[in-house]
């Protein structure tokens, strides 16, 4: 009597695991996608309690329920720049890594050819990706112009060779699979097979690593803003705030650039979770 209980206590209780994995996923994708969500709606909608480029009366003050993190020394209220900054820099990883991730994808695809071209392709990256992707950056915004528009062309150029790898890595494999030889075998052409079989079933790990992109986009954008590149010192930026604050870290004023790095920890964690929950996800799918 008591096994045939435990058994039957084990029964109904076993279709619940699958379901809370299911939510426990969903939690993970879209937590992180709310967060983020927020943080531009706040930019773009959300009223801000003071003009993120004015300076006040009060600079280096403390936060408190007036400046609620407080104000840099030039008197401007560091939440509402915070606020303003992630309205910049998260739009402009963004555009970045659609245009790579264009120009990428197609470039990865070119490179499944068996014949000279796909070699080239590879060979090409090989010598662009033998530079750091931050020197070359400076040195491409330092060449076209220090300007928005040229932080994004930067941007895309240095995160096409990771679509490129990633589109070609994936095609070889999916290149043989039977669906694929099928397709050849009824008379399909090469541009077809590859826009109809191919690249469809790469889309999840696409999409994957375009969130790793934008992370990545994140950080250089950060770092070239502090040093003064590409974004002026007068446009609402996390890294230009770091650098503001970085001579009062040592004075006892952290709060300038404390909360700007942890606006940036949270949106490349965010980026990356997300990227994570959709590697996952459509692992999983392939799998079966």
């Amino acid at each position: 009597m008591t096994e045939s209980l435990a058994a039957d206590a084990t029964t109904a209780t076993a279709p619940k695991t699958p379901k809370r994995r299911r939510s426990g996923r969903r939690l993970r994708l879209w937590v992180p996608t709310g967060i983020l969500t927020a943080m531009l709606a706040a930019a773009y909608l959300a009223p801000l309690p003071h003009d993120p480029a004015e300076p006040l009366a009060n600079p280096l003050a403390a936060p408190d329920g007036v400046h609620w993190m407080g104000t840099d020394k030039f008197g401007i209220d560091v939440f509402s720049r915070l606020v303003a900054s992630a309205g910049v820099d998260i739009p402009l990883a963004l555009a970045g890594m659609l245009i790579s991730l264009v120009i990428g994808v197609l470039l990865g695809l070119a490179a499944l050819h068996r014949g000279p071209w796909g070699e080239r392709v590879v060979r090409a990256l090989d010598v662009f990706q033998a530079f750091p992707l931050l020197i070359l950056a400076i040195a491409l915004v330092a060449l076209m112009g220090n300007n928005i528009e040229n932080v994004v062309v930067a941007i895309a150029v240095i995160n096409v060779p990771r679509f490129v790898r990633l589109v070609r890595s994936e095609g070889l494999t999916i290149r043989e699979s039977r669906y694929v030889e099928a397709a050849h075998a009824i008379g399909a052409t090469g541009p077809r097979v590859m826009f109809r079989h191919v690249l469809p079933n790469m889309t999840g790990i696409i999409l994957a690593q375009a969130s790793l992109a934008v992370a990545h986009s994140i950080v250089v954008i950060a770092s070239l803003s502090f040093l003064g590149i590409g974004i002026n010192a007068a446009d609402a930026s996390w890294g230009a705030m770091i650098q503001t604050g970085a001579q009062n870290m040592t004075t006892g004023q952290w709060w300038v650039s404390v909360f700007p790095g942890l606006a940036i920890f949270l949106t490349v964690l965010c980026f990356n979770a997300i990227s994570d929950e959709l590697q996952d996800t459509f692992g999983r799918a392939r799998q079966r």
